[in-house]
């Protein structure tokens, strides 16, 4: 590893040790670096320095950013980090907000600056965020002045969390103020390609959040695999779409992929359907980047809204269902580009677009990485039989300080949490998730979290939470609930419980299906069974 540029060293010094890494697969020329490498200043000053300072790199409701706009805020917003809160290459900050301008100009910031982002939905609660502040030690935090009252909950849970400044504030002490007093010149920190950029949380079986560490040559390679080989983005289209840039989904589609083109992406908040279908009309958008279960509401709508520049639309969040893509393609043409990625993994590694798109399958490895079936020993098991997917590749799973890095790398190999089946032709067929992950409508849902909250209810004596069956959105969080003497299962008690549980956690969480039961299901461990819930 080339020397860090890291002066604080908490993201190295807690990698998983070395022999339980995943093999990281360098093998096609696009995924080859320097030993430096500042994936911020690639990506943003690279593009300016390549003559594409006036083309626009951000549209939104604010207007449009070019490339040189963004980058005179970048340099800006990274002196307010280094000079005003006296931030050292390594250090960690979080960014509370919604997908606009300014939660992109901080992204880039933190990272030309040597820091590492770690982003978060707007939708996390107090409890959350203190899970993501204490296991990653954040220091500082950039939020939007709408969304302070959780983050300042969460801060005096956790005093290592010292400064932060917000955005959408009027006040002298405000991100605009203060970055209006700094120059526009800022030099960025020459950072080691292996040094950590960002650390993405996802949820785990256990409701405990797990870190994954992605370094400066990562978010580049997935810049420059998938966009590349399968969507084939170029530099006069227009992304548009609905997962946060806290998701490893939206940051690639909606931030990442386009840059690293001289393409332009539209950054909207709270988008509906309908809206949705609005803003790509209005604003000419190229390239959808989604959930099946949103592509499959915005069908229905799709008549009334021009939509003649739409050239492509990536699924990726959940499985898609045959049907969605046949909803989706007879309403505008367009054969959905599906596609399986994982935090852990940072984007897309299986994927299939054109005419090489086989519905009901997710697709094939695609160019820098490879996936095969694997049985529970890690043995490769024949075309056509069910096991668990296992992929290598440029990038992989390294969780901060985890246990669970056992799990999710075995023999150097990803382990998805998914079961798959892989064709004689080497396309993959979806089948399920393996763990007690609920999958629904592009959230990773953990179901003893769900239970954790309900538990909290003074009606509720046990509870379990699965995932069911759905028509519309493919799989629901559903909670089974053996009530305290005294209460009754009615529809009010369910709609008390459901409110509950958002008020508790991420309003995404809530159980939209709730049944009482008189037991649960349990082994004679005491273990309870929650396959026998799945299974009805």
């Amino acid at each position: 590893m080339t020397l860090t540029a890291h002066v604080d060293t908490f993201a190295q010094d807690h990698l998983p040790p070395r022999d339980q890494w995943p093999a990281l697969i360098y093998d096609i020329p696009e995924v080859q670096y320097p030993d430096r490498l500042n994936c911020a200043m690639e990506l943003l000053d690279g593009a300016v320095a390549r003559g594409w300072g006036d083309r626009p790199a951000i549209l939104s409701a604010e207007g449009t950013l070019t490339y040189a706009q963004m980058l005179d805020q970048v340099n800006r917003l990274a002196r307010v980090l280094t000079e005003d809160l006296g931030l050292v290459p390594g250090n960690r900050v979080l960014l509370r907000g919604a997908n606009d301008p300014t939660m992109a100009v901080a992204w880039f910031a933190v990272v030309k600056a040597g820091l590492i982002v770690v982003a978060t939905m707007p939708l996390l609660r107090e409890k959350e965020l203190v899970d993501v502040i204490d296991k990653a030690q954040i220091s500082a935090a950039l939020c939007d002045k709408r969304l302070a009252d959780e983050l300042l909950a969460a801060q005096q849970a956790c005093p290592f969390l010292q400064r932060i400044v917000y955005y959408n504030d009027p006040s002298a002490e405000g991100l605009a103020a203060r970055m209006a007093r700094k120059t526009p010149v800022y030099g960025g920190v020459g950072t080691a390609t292996d040094d950590i950029a960002l650390i993405a949380f996802t949820s785990g079986s256990t409701g405990k959040p797990k870190g994954t560490l992605h370094a400066h040559r990562d978010v580049l390679a997935i810049c420059d695999c998938f966009p590349k080989s399968t969507l084939g983005i170029r530099a006069a289209d227009i992304c548009i779409g609905t997962p946060p840039l806290s998701f490893t989904f939206g940051l690639g589609g909606l931030l990442l992929f386009p840059l690293r083109v001289g393409a332009a992406t539209v950054l909207l908040e709270k988008l509906t359907p309908a809206t949705m279908l609005q803003a790509m009309s209005d604003y000419r958008a190229t390239i959808t980047w989604s959930t099946p279960l949103f592509y499959r509401q915005m069908a229905g709508l799709v008549g009334t809204y021009d939509l003649a520049t739409l050239r492509a639309s990536v699924s990726a969040g959940e499985a898609l269902p045959p049907s969605t893509r046949a909803l989706w393609q007879d309403a505008t043409g367009i054969t959905l580009i599906d596609g399986i990625g994982a935090t852990e993994m940072l984007h897309i590694f299986i994927s299939a677009a054109g005419a090489d798109v086989r519905p009901g399958a997710t697709g094939k490895a695609i160019p820098g990485y490879r996936a095969r079936i694997v049985d529970d020993d890690g043995h490769p098991l024949p075309a056509g039989e069910v096991g668990r997917l296992a992929v290598q590749g440029p990038t992989g799973c390294r969780y901060l300080a985890d246990e669970r890095q056992r799990v999710y790398v075995q023999n150097g190999w990803n382990l998805t949490g998914d079961a798959y089946l892989m064709d004689a032709d080497g396309y993959f067929w979806f089948q399920a998730r393996t763990d007690d992950i609920i999958l629904t409508a592009g959230y990773n849902v953990a179901g003893p979290e769900v239970e954790n909250a309900l538990l909290e209810h003074p009606a509720v004596a046990e509870c379990a939470v699965v995932g069911a069956p759905d028509a519309e959105r493919g799989t629901i969080v559903k909670a089974f609930i053996v009530l305290k003497p005294g209460y009754t299962g009615d529809a009010a008690l369910a709609q008390s419980l459901q409110a509950f549980v958002k008020n508790a956690i991420a309003p995404y969480k809530y159980p939209r299906e709730v049944e009482f039961c008189a037991t649960l299901p349990r082994a004679d461990t005491g273990k309870l069974q929650r396959f026998k819930l799945r299974q009805g």
